[in-house]
């Protein structure tokens, strides 16, 4: 949970363990008198023993005397001897009464202090051994990272086509995610050459530079689709002008879709969307397009070497992912989207046996849409005629019905009734899954032919839903499904709201200057527009992004949601947000030079519990550096220790850093770092 944060605090406290370590010393040092005078005063009572010995070794004699009878020497040597026996017999059972009721005491009303200190300890223990590890790499742990070379500039790991086809990968599975071990960087990503800043928003979201991505002019005149044929070049930039007659074309296709489905100007709220999964997005005209109706599209496409629509989608500032599901589901939990869309996506759906379409069914909530645009849904040729009647076919197997079709527009709607599957004659489409096959959150396992999530308590038809915006901020109701309280939801909000106004002032390159403020004037505070994509890559309950929109925001936010941690993206996608899981031990599936703002609230502690050899906190911060656009921000929130060591790492990536307290009472610390802006040498 986010605190607020306070100002002023500059530079690093680096805690000494040394210091601790000769306390500690010290404190055995004194302690040891202690124990020998306790000693002592256990053989004081005892002195009486020895008065006859003094006596006689000082006088020589006894009263008579003579010398002292050798025979009661003896005695009192052996009384001595009985009574040191039974004085340590009795220290045992003193040592042994009072831990047993030391124990008693612990174990009833001192437990959760114990283990609030064990805790701590576990704690102190893992920063411990992680400060044994960087002192091991020697002179190598301040080492600057390399940069890499030149066809690393637009290099996405785990998507490596022509490696997956020389392992036999065919028929479109080569474009799917592969991460073995070779696919973490150890360097530093440069932009291209002729790199420059991206316009600021709302302009950047029609206008982008020509050499921020990789694409040929051929490729920009030969785009296709309607979306890809609003692209324009001019000179050193490429334009998606709004006011276009191929713009025109996108908001007559879009008021098509909402005539089809039943609703007018393009209103699709009233129709229960607000999320969309755009499959195959061109370059996101239609999702920029929807933007103004309040509606949010998420583009996925395969990774592309060239012109890639990921890629050239997010320099527009609109959100995207690289997704492949030609082998396996998508990294979204079952009814996730209100619609999905396909516009000559490149999707065969008559494919294996309609596989992907049962993958399409699992991710669309009960009464959701599909629109699909193709030719095949107007056919010429008995071809076309027989990969038709098979998708029709299989549409209907799964309980869609088809609402619509206008031209090459096809418009189908999931069921809202779970009845309609049981219903079904024998052997007519696929089963409903187990209960073992029936995952909510699938993690990039193999596609499954059956249909999901109709055993969710999360299945509730988009029209039963609240609508947007207030569906963002859930009742009792709603919140009961996931288990937690409107208190728990509303304390996250409103503590997030304070840290997003402490964010904003901090984002602001005086905050690396060291010039004194004149008394009383504050830190401009950065443009609305300052930011576009963010990144947050412990999403939580999606407070951040709840945050940032009700303080007006000009952002979008990628709520990613680690497979360390607790699933809550569930949640988020209900909330009307966009997401995705993902584990932090690989890298994320998008092209470099991707967000101007990277958040991470407890993201370290979190990787750091997993103690996973084979996932350095190095490893994260190149994959971060990769995703960061020159002059993008990183805020990192974590435990003192953690943010130490991360102050240290970022030295490594060339990041300029500040550590920032948080609140005194806090164990916590806040690190700012800007990525800079460094450019290739021309050759």
């Amino acid at each position: 949970m986010s605190m607020p944060l306070q100002r002023g605090i500059s530079g690093v406290r680096v805690s000494d363990s040394s210091d601790d370590l000769s306390d500690s010393q010290m404190k055995d040092k004194t302690e040891r008198p202690r124990s020998s005078d306790n000693h002592l005063t256990l053989r004081f009572p005892f002195g009486f023993l020895f008065t006859n010995q003094s006596s006689s070794k000082h006088g020589g004699g006894g009263e008579n005397g003579f010398s002292a009878d050798p025979y009661s020497a003896r005695s009192r040597h052996r009384l001595m001897l009985m009574f040191l026996k039974i004085s340590l017999v009795l220290i045992v059972v003193i040592a042994l009464a009072g831990s047993f009721w030391w124990t008693i005491s612990i174990s009833t009303s001192s437990r959760g202090h114990v283990y609030h200190n064990y805790r701590r300890l576990q704690e102190q223990l893992v920063s411990d051994l992680w400060d044994i590890g960087e002192i091991s790499l020697g002179p190598n742990r301040w080492k600057e990272l390399e940069y890499c070379n030149i066809e690393s500039e637009n290099f996405v790991p785990c998507f490596n086509v022509s490696e997956n086809l020389a392992l036999g990968y065919s028929n479109g599975d080569e474009n799917d995610r592969f991460c073995g071990p070779g696919s973490k960087q150890e360097c530093l990503v440069l932009p291209p050459v002729k790199y420059r800043v991206p316009l600021r928003w709302p302009t950047g979201k029609d206008i982008i530079w020509y050499s921020n991505v990789k694409i040929t002019a051929q490729e920009v005149v030969s785009s296709g689709s309607i979306t890809k044929r609003m692209m324009m070049m001019e000179d050193d930039q490429i334009s998606f002008r709004s006011a276009s007659p191929m713009s025109d074309e996108v908001e007559d296709y879009s008021h098509q879709i909402a005539e089809m489905i039943g609703i007018k100007k393009d209103n699709f709220i009233e129709a229960g969307v607000r999320t969309i999964l755009d499959i195959g997005c061109g370059y996101g005209s239609f999702g920029a397009h929807l933007l103004s109706k309040q509606i949010l599209t998420m583009c996925i496409a395969n990774y592309e070497a060239s012109g890639s629509q990921v890629q050239l989608t997010l320099e527009r500032g609109l959100p995207a992912m690289i997704g492949s599901f030609i082998s396996k589901q998508l990294p979204y939990p079952s009814l996730s989207f209100d619609m999905l869309h396909c516009l000559r996506c490149g999707i065969d759906w008559d494919q294996k046996d309609g596989l992907l379409l049962v993958e399409i069914d699992r991710v669309l909530k009960p009464g959701g849409y599909f629109v699909w645009t193709s030719p095949l849904t107007n056919p010429r040729n008995k071809d076309h005629l027989k990969r038709w009647n098979f998708v029709h076919d299989f549409a209907e197997s799964i309980c869609w019905t088809l609402l619509n079709q206008q031209d090459e527009t096809v418009v189908w709607k999931k069921t809202i009734n779970t009845k309609c599957y049981s219903s079904r004659k024998p052997g007519v489409g696929p089963s409903v899954c187990t209960k073992g096959h029936d995952v909510e959150s699938p993690y990039y396992r193999p596609l499954q032919m059956c249909i999901g999530g109709t055993r969710s308590r999360r299945w509730i038809p988009i029209e039963g839903r609240t609508r947007w915006p207030s569906r963002s901020n859930m009742n009792k109701t709603e919140l009961s499904l996931y288990g937690l309280h409107p208190e728990v939801l509303g304390e996250d909000a409103e503590n997030w709201k304070i840290t997003v106004r402490e964010y904003w002032s901090l984002l602001s390159p005086l905050i690396f200057s060291d010039h004194p403020k004149r008394p009383g004037d504050e830190d401009p505070s950065p443009p609305y527009n300052m930011l576009r994509n963010v990144l947050d890559m412990n999403a939580q309950f999606g407070g951040l992004n709840s945050a940032l929109l009700e303080a007006r925001k000009s952002v979008w936010v990628m709520n990613v949601v680690p497979t360390a941690g607790p699933n809550h993206l569930p949640m988020i996608l209900d909330r009307g947000f966009v997401g995705v899981l993902h584990d932090w031990c690989e890298p994320f599936p998008t092209y470099p030079r991707t967000y101007d703002l990277v958040h991470a609230d407890n993201l370290l502690s979190l990787q750091t519990s997993q103690r996973r050899k084979s996932c350095r906190l190095i490893d994260i911060f190149t994959e971060i550096d990769r995703l960061l656009r020159p002059e993008g921000w990183v805020i990192i929130r974590d435990t003192v220790q953690l943010v130490e060591s991360a102050r240290a790492l970022v030295t490594q990536l060339k990041w300029e850093a500040r550590v920032i307290e948080v609140e005194s009472s806090s164990e916590q610390r806040l690190l700012i770092c800007q990525k800079p802006f460094t450019k290739r040498q021309s050759i």
